[in-house]
């Protein structure tokens, strides 16, 4: 434990819940939640959605929270602390897996943040106007499918985050502070607008009344499980190193499920925005990154104040994909901070700087990020949420875990919370990471 660990925690209760928010509102909310829904039964897909979001809100998220708070460190010393709980001669092994879940957050960022310099090429698009006189199909191809074209936008996402990292806690929270509340206020504008929109009301329907029948079907259901896991940030990483930074009397399952609520919430405001208008346009809403590329930028050509619109969505974009990626940086650069004591934060900072940039290059072309971002997701993103999962509930010490979670709880949780964990939310993780694995070698 280093000596300025207070100086690491988090300040207050709400700038914690905004920062872990921030990390779990990306684009798995903007346009993964509406794509998802749109495409697994609408309703049905939401009802699914809420059964899991309680489930890992509840037992999963907290747990990661509780861990990280114990280890009082990131993914790798985290991971030594569990298994050392099991026996002390374990803590090397629980050392050596955490580089695994370690290994998707500094994947995913890697990718994520060539999806984020595209959003900040739409957004300058649309501040100089040129994104409301261009074919947007056109114009997307030619950004991202060629070379180094988005270098520029690339350079400043990636320096700008890091520089919100500077601080450790200090400065996540407080760029959180500003950038949340304006990310949930930008989609309100933009869910009032859209409601306006001829046609909309067949959007409504299709998100608020299910068909029942949908909720025979399987894939909604697994569709509905992964969408939780991926929106509540639950990778066996990212969660940890922020309860890492959380006051000792705090409520872990309490911030969990308040997280979770507003990660919800940010999910449905995200969705009253796009699947509404999708209907009223009789657009694909299971588009994928086209949505906010070429779908969006045909309803905002159309309507009046569209260039003002596109300002509003994309600045939303950009905080909700910086927050995100924030939580991935802070994953990776808290463990090797942990790993190798005598490296400088401004030292790892340059270092992710360095890779991230570098390796960012050679995946700007769409047909190149797409093909990384897919392995990361079916493979090394299940493979250490699972692999977390399993660490909390089966290898770490049961009284362990459970007197962490209660510190600070009004009422601390009864048996029935590990017993949850061991046995649903577990299955569930081992259940999504084998349908991924199959259904990537079936097609």
């Amino acid at each position: 434990m280093r000596g300025d660990e207070k100086k690491r925690r988090f300040s207050s209760r709400w700038g914690f819940v905004l920062s872990a928010v921030g990390s779990a509102v990306g684009m798995a909310n903007v346009w993964g939640f509406p794509a998802k829904m749109g495409s697994n039964g609408g309703g049905a897909f939401l009802i699914a959605y809420l059964v899991f979001v309680v489930l890992f809100g509840t037992v999963g998220l907290s747990a990661e929270y509780a861990v990280g708070r114990r280890a009082r460190t990131g993914t790798l010393g985290a991971y030594e602390m569990a298994w050392s709980s099991r026996r002390r001669g374990l803590g090397k092994t629980g050392g050596l897996l955490g580089w695994l879940p370690l290994a998707g957050s500094m994947c995913i960022a890697l990718g994520y943040a060539v999806i984020i310099a595209y959003v900040l090429k739409a957004l300058t698009s649309s501040l100089t106007g040129a994104l409301m006189t261009v074919e947007p199909a056109a114009w997307f191809e030619g950004f991202s499918t060629a070379d180094y074209s988005v270098v520029p936008f690339h350079v400043a996402v990636v320096v700008g985050t890091l520089l919100t990292l500077l601080l450790g806690a200090k400065s996540i929270e407080k760029s959180n502070k500003i950038m949340m509340p304006l990310f949930f206020l930008i989609f309100v504008v933009l869910a009032v607008r859209v409601a306006f929109l001829p046609g909309a009301a067949a959007g409504y329907r299709y998100m608020f009344f299910p068909r029942w029948e949908e909720l025979l079907d399987p894939m909604v259901w697994i569709w509905a499980m992964g969408q939780a896991f991926f929106s509540l940030s639950i990778t066996g990483s990212g969660m940890i190193v922020y309860g890492a930074y959380l006051d000792s009397a705090e409520d872990v399952v309490k911030l969990a499920k308040r997280t979770a609520l507003f990660d919800t919430i940010a999910a449905l405001v995200a969705a009253l925005v796009m699947i509404p208008a999708c209907f009223a346009y009789g657009l694909d809403i299971g588009a994928g990154p086209s949505l906010l590329f070429v779908t969006l930028p045909r309803i905002l050509q159309d309507i009046p104040l569209g260039r003002l619109f596109a300002v509003i969505l994309y600045v939303a974009m950009i905080f909700a994909g910086v927050s995100s990626l924030q939580n991935m940086f802070e994953a990776v650069g808290e463990s090797l901070l942990h790993k190798f004591p005598r490296l400088s934060r401004r030292a790892m900072l340059v270092l992710l700087c360095v890779v991230c940039l570098g390796f960012g290059l050679h995946m700007e072309p769409i047909f190149k990020w797409g093909p990384w971002m897919d392995i990361v997701s079916i493979y090394i993103i299940p493979i250490g949420a699972t692999l977390g999962a399993v660490s909390w509930f089966w290898i770490m010490g049961r009284e362990d875990l459970m007197d962490e979670v209660s510190k600070g709880a009004g009422k601390a949780p009864g048996a029935w919370w590990h017993k949850v964990g061991r046995y649903v939310y577990v299955p569930c993780a081992v259940i999504l990471c084998l349908v991924a694995l199959c259904m990537k070698v079936a097609f």
